[in-house]
């Protein structure tokens, strides 16, 4: 190590030895003692704003730019990084910036605050998640990065940087800016961004709040979710600044800050009595004449009309849609010099966070042309053979953005049966994929299982092309590959749900080839989502399989297991353990399988509890299964309805639960009236007054008038009360038919039929639980291009008064029962 004298003129060789040079930053990141002067000299020099003469201090100040921009590029090293993180560079910058005066130079503010910058990015890009792409390997310094990146948005530190968004200076203000835009990555960083009062605001408001004789409104003038707060309105009044740079500064910031941020978002999509949104002035700027300035003003433009459009009562900004689609088919068309890579890269993942999870999006895109232009992406560097050995030579902004079409692909492809159809026939893509499983970057890796997951939805594709191409089997493989990256496992597991259905000629094959042994093992990791879609996958082999098989799985996953899952853990996972035990109790000897293995009190504890929970996935799932195993024989049903706590959660669910809830919980009335003994447990429990009000009335306003007369149920060998089948998604689809009795759903039928995502036939949760991304949520935490939106399943008008004739049919056959006993026919 060698100690350099500190001088101007010695920190310039520095700085310009280091400056594009990886391995100079490197060898420099050895030298502790040069990296702890260089920090010490960011220090304010207080006995030289008192006792020397300012020429003195002219010099001082030209020392602490200068090792400001020597620390500002040693931050792009990681091995440099490491070594500022262990001398506390971002405390000495914040101190740093605390101490700057209106009186000091633009050239010092300028300097110390893009160092700060230059820091705090740094640390987001080593600590994720990622903001364009999968990195290709978990950096050896992340945990530290995470940590460092936990001081920086503190409220302390955010009181002495963030006011600096309104200097003067277009310099200062864009450097503040892109630290909210690229440093970003995480909700809690985003909600705290979001929240943030100046320091007086907030004594200000404070006072308001303890003096108590203010009117409210008063208080909520300053609230900090007024006009999207004080970070979103002053970022959006820099739009009209003429600085190019500060204006897509602070279009990217605001993106970052509305991104799954209905907070935000809301505010700047919506009008208001007072002004028109922002989304309104960002639109304009995708047409700019500067690139950046459009695939900014469109990615904002994309996060403000995705994250203000909570409910079908208000729509995503046609005129935006239409902008964002126009921009992104402009700019991946064909490359030029005006359309670097880079910008392809970006618009591709704009098309993606535009359309997922929204059905009628991937259509106007797939309309647009938008899936051909993807397509031509992927394959503009694909072996013409689509070997499954690929060249190490690509660069990485190549696979990247084939990792970005590819993504989008499989967002496009993921409802609509049409859409599949034309990736795997018109385009004849499926080689192209195969190979692209394969490819040395986790990225593509990744994506191009999610076109696999995408693809196996559609009945057809699965049930031939999947299987014909070996693409299954290439699923398989890197499903159970034990040192692959667990965001790729988790997208070939959510392919793997989709397999393993019940007319799939892959199932046996999968169990054959050690299905279980691997989920098991996923059971058994850290990562909650793996967890999740492991149970997921354990639901769909259970549907419609042989009894034989239904043994073997639940020996292998374990009954205790999954009672434990039914009370602990996420609701997801609740979810999923009711939808496994419903799945099992969908025959006869799955019912005696089930009361055979789980003790009548303890299933029918947590039944009673799960009915009526907060969560209505779970409140669905737990009342399936309930209408699964009220069809198991006289004494079984005896012995359920001798817990009376049990009727009267039920009767709760069909005086106040949804009509999807109704519909099952009538189902297990009208079955369980068929028994002496439960006729008059129902009775006593009150459920004959809430049934007649049931017959009266249904949420969609069908007269009772018009719902035919219930047919006699009989002796209970359906074993599958209560279940049914949301309405088609395809195209043009209608909706389909019904299929009593599984844990499994399907949409459409003929060539429309679809399977949803994940755990494609899960008739009981209509499939909005799972977000409908490609993704999961744990993923998201460490990747963080691919946010999730629920989307959600929900039906068609026409299958919700299917359901509502349901739950009145039910009623009145159930009401006969109760009243006529035996003497009923």
């Amino acid at each position: 190590m060698t100690v350099v004298p500190v001088s101007v003129t010695s920190l310039k060789k520095i700085k310009n030895s280091v400056i594009g040079n990886p391995s100079a930053k490197k060898q420099l990141a050895q030298d502790f003692i040069l990296i702890q002067t260089l920090i010490g000299c960011l220090s304010p020099p207080h006995a030289y704003h008192e006792a020397h003469s300012p020429q003195l201090r002219s010099n001082d100040d030209s020392i602490r730019i200068e090792a400001a921009h020597v620390v500002a590029s040693l931050a792009s090293s990681e091995d440099a990084l490491s070594v500022l993180l262990d001398q506390d560079a971002p405390h000495a910058f914040l101190v740093a910036v605390s101490y700057l005066q209106p009186t000091d130079s633009v050239a010092l503010r300028s300097a110390i605050i893009r160092g700060l910058r230059s820091l705090i990015m740094a640390m987001a890009d080593i600590a994720g998640p990622s903001q364009w792409g999968l990195k290709s390997a978990k950096s050896r310094i992340q945990n530290k990065a995470k940590d460092g990146m936990s001081y920086p948005f503190q409220a302390e530190s955010l009181d002495i940087y963030l006011p600096y968004l309104t200097d003067p200076s277009p310099q200062i203000g864009t450097s503040i800016a892109q630290i909210v835009a690229f440093a970003v990555r995480i909700p809690e960083h985003r909600k705290l961004l979001s929240e943030w009062l100046p320091l007086d605001d907030r004594l200000r408001e404070s006072k308001v709040t303890r003096r108590g004789w203010e009117k409210t409104s008063v208080v909520n003038a300053n609230a900090p979710s007024r006009q999207g707060g004080w970070l979103a309105r002053h970022l959006a009044a820099l739009l009209t600044n003429r600085d190019i740079k500060l204006q897509e500064a602070s279009l990217w910031a605001l993106a970052a800050l509305s991104k799954d941020n209905p907070a935000v978002a809301i505010v700047l999509g919506r009008p208001d009595r007072d002004q028109s949104p922002l989304l309104s002035n960002v639109i304009p700027l995708i047409n700019s004449r500067h690139a950046d300035i459009q695939l900014a003003a469109a990615f904002c433009a994309t996060n403000i009309a995705r994250g203000s459009t909570t409910s079908s009562t208000h729509p995503i900004d046609e005129s935006c849609v239409r902008a964002v689609i126009n921009l992104v088919n402009s700019v991946i068309s064909t490359p030029s010099p005006e359309k670097s890579i880079s910008h392809r890269t970006k618009a591709c993942f704009i098309l993606y966070h535009l359309i997922t999870d929204d059905s009628t999006l991937c259509g106007i895109a797939f309309d647009r042309g938008c899936l051909e232009k993807l397509i031509t992406i992927v394959q503009e560097h694909t072996p013409p053979d689509n070997k499954t050995e690929w060249g190490e030579d690509e660069a990485e902004s190549v696979s990247i953005l084939r990792e970005a079409a590819l993504v989008a692909i499989a967002a496009m492809s993921l409802f609509d049966n049409e859409i599949q159809r034309t990736v795997t026939d018109q385009h004849h893509f499926i080689p192209t994929i195969h190979s692209c499983l394969f490819h040395r970057h986790i990225g593509v890796r990744y994506a191009g299982a999610q076109c696999v997951r995408a693809l196996s939805r559609a009945v057809i594709v699965l049930r031939t092309t999947i299987v014909d191409s070996g693409l299954g089997m290439s699923i398989f493989s890197i499903f159970k590959k034990r040192d692959e990256d667990a965001n790729v496992t988790n997208a070939a597991l959510s392919a793997v749900c989709n397999i393993v259905i019940d007319f799939s000629p892959l199932r046996p094959i999968y169990l054959e080839q050690g299905l279980m042994d691997r989920l098991l093992e996923l059971l058994q990791t850290s990562d909650a989502a793996l967890r999740l879609n492991s149970l997921w996958a354990v639901k769909n082999l259970l549907r419609n399989s042989t009894t034989e098989t239904k043994r073997s799985v639940m020996s292998k996953l374990g009954w205790d297991r999954v009672v434990k899952y039914l009370q602990e853990g996420p609701t997801d996972v609740q979810e999923q353990a009711y939808n496994i035990l419903r799945n099992v109790a969908e025959t006869h000897e799955g019912i005696d399988l089930v009361f055979k293995n789980i003790s009548i009190e303890v299933l029918t504890g947590h039944i009673t509890n799960a009915i009526t929970s907060s969560s209505d996935d779970v409140a669905l799932q737990a009342t399936y299964l309930l209408a699964n195993i009220i069809n198991g024989n006289e004494q079984q049903q005896n012995q359920i309805v001798s817990y009376p706590q049990l009727l009267i959660n039920l009767r709760t669910c069909l005086a106040e639960g949804k009509n999807q809830v109704k519909k099952p919980a009538t189902s297990c009335i009208r079955q369980l009236a068929h028994n002496p003994r439960a006729r008059r447990a129902i009775i006593d429990a009150g459920i004959t007054s809430t049934l007649r009000h049931l017959c009266e009335w249904s949420g969609s306003g069908i007269s009772p008038v018009a719902v035919s007369s219930p047919v006699n149920v009989g002796s209970p060998v359906s074993c599958n009360a209560g279940m049914s089948i949301t309405a088609g998604s395809g195209r043009g689809a209608s909706p389909g038919g019904r299929n009593w009795g599984t844990g499994a759903s399907a949409t459409g039928v003929g060539n429309h039929t679809h399977v949803p995502v994940y755990a494609p036939w899960n008739l009981g949760s209509h499939g909005h639980h799972l977000h409908h991304t490609l993704h999961s949520a744990t993923h998201h935490s460490v990747s963080g291009i691919y946010q999730p939106h629920s989307a959600g399943g929900t039906q068609q008008y026409g299958a919700a008064l299917d359901d509502d004739k349901e739950v009145v049919q039910n009623a009145r056959a159930a009401l006969d029962w109760l009243e006529r006993g035996d003497t009923f026919t």
